[in-house]
């Protein structure tokens, strides 16, 4: 465990929503999606390791992190698409990465627009399973009309610490790597949003727009989306993950076009956190195929 960890990137306002960057200059860039109750922040460690290859980009979804919430109350799947669309095309066509909510976000992104979307990697993305698990279970009670509040304002009443280390012991493999000063951050960062007057809103709209993209059918389902996307696809999941079944792989192998599979036996549901440097490595794998024009190869 390094002695400090790296300081998270500057901010800035871009259009709607807090973005944090890397220095510009390397010779592509790519976009970062974080997951449900996430923040840019969660890319920190990711986006170093990468800072050579892309000048990185992520997202605090509208009302997460610093973004404010948004004009028309819109925390939908396909109203977080459009606020990475909006930074994309402002960014201009770029490598997305996306983990869990984010992921599916970043589905829908690349489906809907092909001409954004350089290459494709996803982390735990949450992509509709309705086998049964604790985790989604727990998602989908909480957004559950009137219940949602009431936990929602139940939880407040518990300290922070005590909500961060529950978190913590849901998405991390071991949470016990977690370094003590980004304990702190989330800590620090979980009080103030605490005082924010949207942020009970942001949660749960959040909630149950992905529970409800769980159960949609037809050609809007997010597995119609994956059939369509054109992007070359990293899809990258971890044996140790209590939110997103990893055996999902099989299924997206089957449906995304040009995919590559990697399942990582010592991660949980943010690989990007736990383990950047080998999410790096097949990061850049992708970026370098996709750069010569040659898909991945499935394995």
């Amino acid at each position: 465990m390094a002695t400090e960890p790296i300081p998270h990137w500057p901010g800035r306002t871009v259009g709607s929503v807090h973005v944090r960057s890397t220095p510009e200059g390397a010779p592509e860039r790519a976009v970062f999606v974080h997951g449900l109750a996430g923040a840019a922040t969660n890319w920190t460690d990711l986006m170093d390791e990468l800072k050579d290859v892309v000048t990185g980009h992520a997202i605090d979804l509208p009302g997460a992190g610093h973004s404010p919430a948004p004009a028309d109350g819109d925390y939908s799947v396909a109203g977080h698409a459009r606020a990475v669309i909006e930074l994309m095309e402002h960014t201009g066509p770029a490598h997305l990465f996306g983990n869990s909510l984010g992921g599916a976000v970043s589905v829908k992104v690349a489906a809907d627009r092909p001409d954004l979307v350089r290459s494709l990697t996803l982390v735990s993305p949450a992509l509709p399973d309705l086998l049964p698990r604790y985790g989604p279970f727990r998602v989908a009670a909480t957004a559950a009309p009137w219940l949602g509040e009431w936990v929602t304002g139940k939880l407040r009443l518990v300290p922070a610490e005590q909500r961060i280390n529950a978190s913590f012991a849901m998405v991390w493999a071991n949470a016990r790597a977690v370094h003590p000063e980004r304990l702190r951050e989330a800590i620090d960062e979980l009080r103030r949003r605490d005082d924010l007057p949207y942020a009970a809103a942001a949660m749960l709209g959040s909630a149950r727009g992905i529970v409800a993209e769980y159960f949609r059918r037809g050609a809007d389902n997010l597995w119609s989306h994956a059939a369509r996307v054109q992007a070359p696809t990293l899809i990258i999941h971890g044996r140790h993950d209590r939110l997103v079944r990893p055996a999902m792989a099989a299924k997206a192998g089957r449906t995304f076009r040009r995919v590559r599979l990697v399942l990582l036996p010592r991660a949980g549901h943010v690989a990007m956190m736990e383990m950047p440097g080998v999410v790096a490595f097949e990061a850049r794998r992708l970026i370098a195929e996709t750069r010569l024009g040659n898909a991945p190869l499935a394995s």
